[in-house]
């Protein structure tokens, strides 16, 4: 089904072409039409990032009159960002409506702006229930003619502790009105809410009640606590192109973590409820951006986080109600992209991996933090594949390429690679020279290895540096510029040699190069017959990839490439394709020198505050 068959307006269709959308979700396909055609309560349950928005937005947008300038349509929403995207969204949809008017009421901002606002004639309005209510007791908002209440995000105002606030916003609201309530996970209390204030609703529930995306990779890393932070940056070191949301569970740690992410290098901020709405403002322009490439957030400011493309969302620690897990890997495999949401845990927490994964219906892999050895590696050929991609301002280089010419005449080609390359590596190289293994054991014993806090020295390395030892690694010519995919690999290797899919593990894509995983009995089979196969009309050349056996350590398919970005922004356009769509390319800066990882973990102090006293409930 498309949207020009669902029953919408001319005004709306031509609003979502211009948006670029054509094809609903599965949620906006189900609800849709009978929010239209029907005047009945309705309860959706879909995941983060389904398009609950336009689940409610367009029908609602249908169903108001915009020749009336009183409020007819209301959305509450936990958080002050999804108030504010909500609010776009709604304009958006709405923007071939002449004199369609949508206010914005959320705390932070100017009160009188937003009365104003409501003067001018709004019939919709979006807002957070505190600033609702403080307007509403100031007589600034008249609700006695709302048609349609929704409730969006209702399970997270509930653990927000908004319970009170939402029963005195709906009691003030007519009695014949259309309750229309949104959530990814049904709790007591939200059902409860629907049994109060609804009548017989529509339930319509894409997936399982409180499962996860079918397109997110769930990974837990098992650490000591003090070692958390120190796997956090290998992790990130480990995917250079990371498009990240880390989790923090107070804003206290969301803050140390930030901080120690920026002092050590990393393109990172914090977003909490400490910073002014200001702030807060600038950090998400900067993250929708995408010049800002790692997000610190806690629970409660992240929600609203309406952003595609984000390719992990890291949870430095589960949150105190398993439930809200959801929410958070509901951030990344956004509009039917791929994601990996991943968790670091000690050795006692990991039975809530299991009460979470009850809760999800979705298994976690079990990963290891990568070893200094396999985190240079990838950097290294990223960095590689970065300078390939390199686009050369050739005018504005050509005048001082001569003396550079004669400045080199006595270095060989290989010397001149070997120089550049270390420039840009050597710090790298030497941070990581003498890492340790992070990992702790999973049954609750000790650690493998050395602990960085303890100076990095290397007490049992992982098993062959980091490898699979039943692995090779293999080297192809051809990358993501020939149009090569991963799917392409795997069938013309399998197709050439005989040997099963099942044989080939990892698969790595570069724009200029690839590698892949394969059985090692398979070595000499797979080189012998690899000098016939061709792709598109290129020859496809394969060879053992230097450095022996592969590390093998999968991580859900993303791809790697170009190094952090610490002082400088992306190239604008720069952007490889990953089994999860588009991603953009973030540069290749190199780690710092200094001996921060061993210095000792800020830690996971809780601290309050992260809500108004008169608030209730988790955060």
């Amino acid at each position: 089904m498309k949207f020009s068959e669902m029953g919408l307006s001319e005004e709306i269709l031509s609003a979502l072409s211009d948006l670029g959308f054509e094809n609903p979700t599965p949620i906006q396909e189900q609800a849709i039409p009978q929010l239209i055609e029907s005047d009945r309560d309705l309860v959706g349950l879909a995941q983060t990032g389904t398009g609950k928005t336009a689940s409610f937005g367009l029908p609602m947008i249908e169903k108001v009159d915009f020749s009336l300038s009183h409020v007819q349509a209301l959305v509450i929403a936990p958080t002050r960002e999804l108030c504010v995207q909500i609010s776009k969204d709604l304009q958006d949809f709405a923007k071939y409506y002449k004199n369609a008017k949508v206010a914005t009421i959320y705390g932070g901002a100017s009160i009188d702006k937003q009365a104003r606002d409501i003067k001018r004639g709004a019939q919709i309005v979006s807002a957070t229930p505190g600033r609702l209510i403080d307007m509403i007791n100031r007589r600034l908002v008249n609700l006695s003619e709302v048609e349609i209440v929704v409730l969006d995000e209702a399970d997270e105002m509930l653990n927000m502790g908004f319970k009170e606030d939402i029963d005195s916003i709906l009691d003030g609201t007519p009695e014949e009105k259309s309750v229309w309530l949104f959530s990814a996970t049904m709790p007591k209390d939200v059902a409860k809410i629907a049994k109060t204030y609804m009548v017989d609703p529509i339930e319509i529930t894409v997936g399982s009640k409180n499962s996860s995306n079918e397109n997110i990779k769930h990974e837990y890393y098992c650490v000591q606590n003090r070692n958390r932070y120190y796997a956090l940056k290998r992790v990130l070191d480990y995917n250079p192109n990371i498009y990240g949301l880390i989790f923090c569970r107070t804003k206290r740690e969301t803050q140390e973590v930030a901080d120690n992410l920026m002092r050590d290098g990393y393109n990172a901020e914090p977003l909490h409820g400490d910073l002014s709405q200001m702030q807060r403002d600038k950090v998400m322009e900067k993250f929708r951006d995408k010049t800002l490439q790692i997000l610190v957030a806690t629970d409660v400011a992240a929600r609203g986080i309406d952003v595609d493309d984000i390719t992990h969302v890291i949870n430095y620690n589960l949150p105190d109600d398993v439930e809200n897990y959801t929410h958070r890997s509901g951030r990344t495999a956004r509009a039917g992209k791929h994601g990996i949401s991943l968790v670091f845990v000690t050795p006692k927490e990991i039975y809530r991996i299991r009460q979470v994964e009850k809760i999800i219906q979705k298994k976690f892999s079990l990963e290891e933090v990568p070893s200094g050895e396999e985190i240079c590696r990838e950097q290294l050929f990223s960095l590689v594949d970065n300078i390939k991609r390199l686009e050369i301002k050739e005018e504005q280089i050509d005048e001082y390429l001569p003396t550079i010419m004669e400045l080199f005449e006595d270095y060989s080609k290989e010397e001149l690679i070997k120089r550049f390359v270390g420039a840009e590596f050597n710090k790298f190289l030497e941070y990581y020279e003498r890492s340790g293994d992070l990992n702790a054991d999973p049954r609750g014993g000790d650690d493998r290895g050395g602990n960085d806090s303890e100076g990095g020295r290397d007490r049992g390395r992982r098993r062959d540096k980091g490898g699979d030892t039943n692995k090779e690694r293999f080297f192809v010519n051809l990358g993501l510029s020939a149009g090569l995919n991963k799917g392409a690999i795997v069938r013309l290797v399998c197709n050439q040699t005989g040997i099963s899919s099942a044989d080939i593990g990892r698969i790595d894509l570069f724009n200029e190069f690839s590698f892949f995983d394969a059985n090692v009995e398979h070595t000499e089979l797979i080189l012998s017959q690899a000098s016939r196969m061709e792709y598109d009309g290129k020859s496809m050349k394969v060879e053992v990839a230097g450095g022996g056996k592969s590390g093998g350590k999968g991580n859900g398919g993303g791809n790697k490439g170009g190094g952090r970005s610490r002082d400088r922004k992306p190239k604008s356009g720069d952007s490889r394709k990953s089994s999860g769509g588009d991603k953009k390319s973030f540069g290749g800066d190199r780690r710092k020198s200094s001996g921060t990882e061993n210095r000792k973990s800020s830690g996971t102090r809780k601290s309050g505050g992260e809500r108004s006293a008169r608030r209730k409930g988790r955060r």
